[in-house]
């Protein structure tokens, strides 16, 4: 069989983000960075406050995980987590309940706000946590605990250029 030529086989892996060894299925091409997987990309997450939650399909995009299905990327949108997190960047994120004190996390609170921030409990408090100081700390006690639901932890975040 032909193969194109290299030029168009290296534009043709940059279309679909993946290696030129995947396209010419070289066996070693991940060995080395272990089992990559498509996982989807839904919605966007606002680094910010009052934002909604979505469910919007935007495609996929590639990350070292096993299962895919127990993961999604997140869009950011928004600027409070400048300048480590970026507007723009996607948010890799493992669905989980829980979070540990320090988590960056994406959590959904009040009339359905989606956050991406630091999580911190403590005596029945939870704070959400900015890096931008340009940006308040929301506390949430009491009542307000009933409407938290955390959607997962942020294991990484990749910037798109």
């Amino acid at each position: 069989h032909a193969l194109p030529e290299p030029t168009a086989i290296s534009r043709i892996a940059q279309f679909f983000g993946v290696t030129t060894d995947y396209l010419l299925d070289r066996p070693d091409a991940f060995a080395a960075i272990g089992p990559v997987s498509s996982v989807r990309i839904i919605g966007t997450v606002k680094a910010g406050y009052h934002a909604f939650a979505l469910e919007e399909d935007l495609g996929s995009a590639f990350a070292e995980v096993k299962e895919a299905e127990a993961y999604r990327y997140l869009l950011v949108k928004g600027d409070s987590m400048a300048p480590y997190i970026r507007e723009g960047d996607l948010a890799l994120v493992r669905l989980q309940s829980d979070l540990k004190n320090g988590d960056l996390g994406v959590v959904i609170y009040g009339d359905g706000e989606a956050t991406l921030k630091k999580y911190h409990y403590a005596d029945g408090t939870v704070t959400l946590v900015p890096f931008n100081e340009a940006y308040a700390t929301v506390t949430l006690s009491g009542h307000e605990l009933d409407r938290l639901m955390i959607f997962g932890k942020v294991v990484e975040t990749s910037t798109k250029w």
